[in-house]
């Protein structure tokens, strides 16, 4: 018979090797069934066979709607203008305001934290251990404390590592945690815990990839940007360039809508019925929880003002006026069961049960919008591995007299060098239909983020921002990259935004702040192939292949990327 130590020794043994065959599995559904085949009869005669538990108690909750006595529904209804006098849900225009800096948006999540009456609810794929990380589930904490209810939702795949805190934080009275879609093996790192997972990968794959924060179903935040240091611009090694959107109004109850469907579904589990190992007593827990959050230092808001000229949220709240703008917004949310599971999940169904396509409903309402496009169509995207539906939607609008650009990451600033590969393969065609193409650039910036107030200096800037602007009124953000991945697997929220203002102010700011920091590709006039060029100290430069890469990284990579199904990139 095995032991614990026996087990925790075999799987120190295989994880170097596993992580290999987990980047594989994740993203290539009939590898995933061979490596089951060969993996799970050892691993299940070891380990036995990993299982979620049958008969999960959950109690169902909903948004509230009686927070008019709330200091923060008081100013929700005061920051919206032109509604003279009446509450924001009597009208259909919400009121928004772009997040560009890492430092503001992270203040924005603390400050509603701080403020809030009644409820704080909280959805996302990654809650990291980090000083950003505990800082947030302190204040997640101290708001119960004051009597507010907290209800947070963390996709499983990433929180494995986290259950301490969790377990901490949940074991507060006021306080609910539950877990998306959890993984049936729980002990063990993320390698260990998808290759004991492998015998259900239909399942696994369907990751909630959602952000949202929402206090007192009065304010909302939605856009890219996970809970963890290089969100926010606090990372040395490197920082993603993202874009949040706060949100007052009645676009604030359709995103508490779609919180709730997730937080009652049969894929959120409470975080007691799926925790490992031994568990402390709650006493126990939250004494365990405030020696991990103790010694913190406290969050010292910003002073500075963003790139585009608006002050700290705090401040605002505090002076009881933030600095919205009006828009009417329409909340998009892929459905959080697609049943069967199945590598080609994430057909979107309507009300009515009738399917819309393949891709969610997020993927499917930009698709629509760039459609629409006469003048021009902007797309931000860290990662970009275009469908034939997107390609046709692209050039749809190219064919209409729209201008196209697409700016995502280059090789070296990208955290996924398979993904990149997938969208490489669609330079060529995407030029070809006349689209200008963008590929952020790694240094010869101070800064890491859209505005040079950030955090940070110093650290590689990776884009992580998921945008697109048309014809200067319309926009989106959320948390849906324009990849496959996006598109069929995972579940995403967004917003559409009709804003003229709000959409001219992110296009310049695309073309302002990120585009010269970004490689232009274009194909070679002469020589074939690409070539990369940039502009330095009033010079221009070209490159010819891609830019701070050997040919054992490329070869690498490329081979890799020929065997991925790009459903899974």
């Amino acid at each position: 018979m095995n032991t614990p130590k026996s087990i925790a020794a075999l799987r120190a043994a295989w994880e170097p090797l596993a992580c290999r065959f987990c980047i594989l599995a994740l993203h290539h559904a009939v590898l995933a069934r061979a490596l089951c085949a060969a993996a799970m009869l050892v691993v299940s005669l070891l380990a036995g066979c990993a299982a979620l538990p049958d008969n999960v108690h959950r109690v169902a909750s909903q948004a509230r709607t009686d927070v008019g006595d709330s200091a923060l529904a008081r100013i929700a209804a005061a920051s919206l203008p032109g509604l003279d006098g009446a509450m924001p849900e009597a009208t259909d225009v919400s009121g928004v305001r772009l997040l560009p800096g890492g430092d503001q948006a992270f203040d924005a999540r603390i400050a509603l934290a701080q403020a809030a009456l009644h409820t704080v609810d909280a959805q996302y794929y990654v809650v990291a251990g980090d000083t950003s990380g505990r800082q947030f589930l302190r204040e997640l904490r101290d708001a119960a404390r004051r009597g507010v209810r907290v209800r947070l939702l963390v996709d499983d795949l990433y929180a494995g590592g986290d259950d301490e805190m969790l377990a901490g934080l949940a074991a507060h009275a006021n306080v609910e945690v539950r877990v998306f879609n959890p993984l049936p093996a729980r002990g063990g790192g993320l390698r260990t815990r998808v290759l004991l997972s492998l015998h259900e990968i239909g399942r696994v794959n369907r990751r909630m990839h959602n952000k949202l924060f929402i206090a007192d179903n009065s304010f909302a935040i939605t856009g890219g940007r996970n809970i963890a240091d290089e969100y926010f611009g606090r990372s040395k090694p490197a920082n993603f360039i993202d874009m949040d959107a706060l949100l007052a109004g009645p676009a604030v109850r359709a995103l508490s809508a779609s919180f709730d469907a997730f937080w009652n579904g049969p894929l959120s589990y409470p975080f007691e019925a799926i925790a490992a190992g031994q568990r402390p007593t709650p006493a126990h827990a939250r004494e365990r929880f405030a020696e991990l959050v103790r010694d913190l230092a406290r969050f010292v808001p910003p002073d500075e003002r963003d790139v585009l000229g608006r002050g700290p949220v705090g401040a605002q709240l505090a002076q009881g006026l933030v600095e919205l703008v009006p828009a009417k917004v329409r909340v998009v949310a892929d459905a959080m069961v697609q049943a069967p599971f199945a590598s080609d999940a994430g057909a979107d169904v309507g009300e009515a049960g009738e399917p819309r396509g393949r891709e969610g409903a997020v993927m499917a309402a930009n698709l629509d919008l760039f459609k629409t496009a006469r003048s021009e169509v902007l797309v931000v995207s860290p990662y970009f591995v275009p469908m034939p539906r997107m390609i046709e939607a692209l050039a749809h609008a190219s064919r209409e007299g729209a201008s196209v650009s697409v700016m995502t990451n280059s090789l070296a600033t990208t955290d996924e060098p398979l993904v990149h590969y997938g969208y490489a393969r669609y330079r060529s065609a995407l030029l070809q239909m006349g689209a200008a193409l963008y590929e952020l650039m790694p240094a010869g910036e101070s800064h890491p983020a859209w505005s040079d107030t950030d955090s940070g200096r110093g650290s590689l800037g990776r884009l992580h921002a998921k945008l697109a602007v048309v014809d200067r009124r319309w926009f989106y953000v959320g948390s849906m990259n324009m990849d496959r991945r996006s598109a069929h697997c995972n579940t995403e929220l967004g917003l559409i935004v009709d804003s003229p203002a709000l959409a001219g102010e992110l296009a310049d700011l695309i073309r302002r702040v990120r585009m010269p920091a970004s490689f232009t590709v274009s194909e070679a006039p002469q020589r074939g192939g690409l070539q990369w060029s940039f502009l330095r100290e009033g010079r221009r430069w070209v490159l010819h292949r891609e830019p701070e890469s050997n040919w054992a990284q490329r070869l690498r990579w490329s081979v890799l990327s020929l065997v991925v199904d790009e459903d899974f990139l």
